[in-house]
């Protein structure tokens, strides 16, 4: 007996199609299926709603307050 998992398509009129690792013999084999309704829904709200990323600044105490990143204070005229 093997466990495999693997991503299966589902017909409208109900028909299955998955992909089988290459090791398995052709003909008829007694399967178990388990539908994840968890993964179909997940992926659907993930399509529709991606969060877009925060970035926000800490202050660690490596600079100081005061100092600006202008270009002015980075370069000199020279």
């Amino acid at each position: 007996m093997k466990s495999i998992e693997t991503i299966a398509t589902v017909t409208k009129d109900g028909k299955i199609t998955a992909q089988l690792p290459l090791d398995i013999a052709e003909g008829e084999h007694k399967v178990v299926i388990v539908i994840d309704e968890k993964l179909l829904t997940e992926k659907t709200e993930n399509k529709e709603k991606k969060a877009h990323l925060k970035f926000y600044a800490y202050p660690v105490g490596l600079v100081s307050e005061s100092l600006t990143f202008r270009r002015e204070d980075l370069y000199t005229n020279d």
